[in-house]
């Protein structure tokens, strides 16, 4: 009909506050949310991968996200990357493995709600367990690509036969079933054995810090409106250029008005519908509304908010390509400033002023 507006009713209802935007809303914002959902799927024989990179979402300049699944007993093959690899499973369980540049090596079991991390250019595989699993991967490097990894098959199929045998000192004979694809990527496998029997006991010994963190093992801190945990390099030591905070919102609550001085935020949102109000400077504000699989991303320093919409908790995980987990709460810098300076600027009364917390309550109900 000539005057209709098209429309995508599932868009629309998923993401009212574009639809009809708060009056606050202004300016020119590039978009800082993706759906997984939208991104292309790599289906694998052993599983499959998508990712959010810039060419998604092309202000997410510091960090690129990828989610995998991999079917029971696969292997994500031997590989490494120019960027570091930090993880975060989702469900099921798997093993993991590197070796360092000293001939050290690692070898655990994680499960959901465990991190991993892999710091760049370590060689490292995973392979899943009976049940299967799915995680995230986070790599430093808004560009990056999981297509751009160096994979062992790719590797051996691009070095003349006669050259791999002299440097492994085996025969034609015993290379006669190599793989022939360039790489094997994600594929089938049988699930390890018990880790004990799977151990590699190196003349160079373990490396010596940890690749593993128990992130749902720490005690969170809770707060009115909700709860958050912590890892970053205080507290997984290796972890020295990816940093998480995992965040649970309550219906009604909402994360504070603050800002990251440190480094640009990624989001993942694990469950539930929430909204999120950014505000860029020069009168520039957005809003977006984000469920569960979205990928946002919010740039250094820009003012921001996130708000439980929904009747269950909005659980997400707010990452950073930094060591240390930083941010400035607007209550409490306000708190802790002259409070007529503070009234004067705002036009409020200096006694609400006066009543604000001087340290941080980033998960807020009222």
């Amino acid at each position: 009909m000539v005057g209709t507006v098209p429309r995508n009713p599932a868009i629309d209802k998923s993401h009212p506050d574009l639809v009809n935007p708060p009056s606050t809303d202004n300016g020119l914002m590039p978009n800082l949310v993706f759906p997984f959902s939208l991104s292309h799927t790599r289906q694998e024989s052993g599983g499959w991968t998508r990712e959010v990179t810039n060419r998604l979402l092309p202000i997410a300049h510091d960090l690129a996200i990828v989610n995998m699944k991999l079917n029971p007993g696969a292997y994500r093959e031997l590989h490494w990357h120019i960027q570091s690899e930090w993880a975060f499973v989702l469900t099921g369980s798997c093993r993991i493995a590197a070796v360092d540049q000293e001939g050290r090596n690692f070898l655990e079991d994680v499960k959901a709600g465990d991190l991993w991390y892999f710091p760049a250019g370590i060689p490292h595989h995973i392979q899943a367990h009976d049940e299967g699993v799915e995680f995230l991967l986070v790599f430093d490097d808004g560009c990056y690509s999981e297509d751009a990894t160096f994979q062992v098959t790719d590797f051996f199929s691009h070095v003349p036969r006669e050259v791999i045998a002299k440097n492994f000192g085996w025969t034609m004979q015993q290379m006669a079933n190599f793989p022939a694809e360039s790489e094997r990527y994600i594929f089938p496998g049988q699930s390890p054995p018990p880790l004990a029997e799977d151990r590699v006991f190196s003349p160079t010994g373990d490396v010596p810090r940890t690749f593993k963190h128990s992130l749902l093992a720490q005690t969170p801190e809770k707060f009115e409106g909700g709860s958050v945990r912590i890892a970053d390099s205080s507290n997984f030591a290796a972890a020295i250029t990816t940093t998480v905070a995992m965040v649970e919102i309550e219906p009604g609550a909402m994360r504070e008005l603050h800002w990251h001085p440190n480094g640009a935020e990624m989001q993942y949102v694990i469950s539930g519908k929430g909204r999120m109000g950014v505000f860029a400077n020069h009168g520039t504000a957005r809003t977006f509304n984000m469920e569960t699989g979205d990928v946002g991303y919010v740039p250094i320093s820009m003012g921001h908010y996130i708000e439980n919409i929904g009747d269950k908790p909005f659980v997400y995980l707010e990452l950073f390509r930094t060591a240390k987990f930083e941010d400035v709460s607007l209550a409490q810098w306000l708190a802790n400033v002259p409070p007529e300076v503070v009234a004067d600027t705002i036009n409020v009364p200096r006694e609400l002023i006066e009543a604000l917390p001087k340290t941080k309550s980033p998960l807020q109900r009222h």
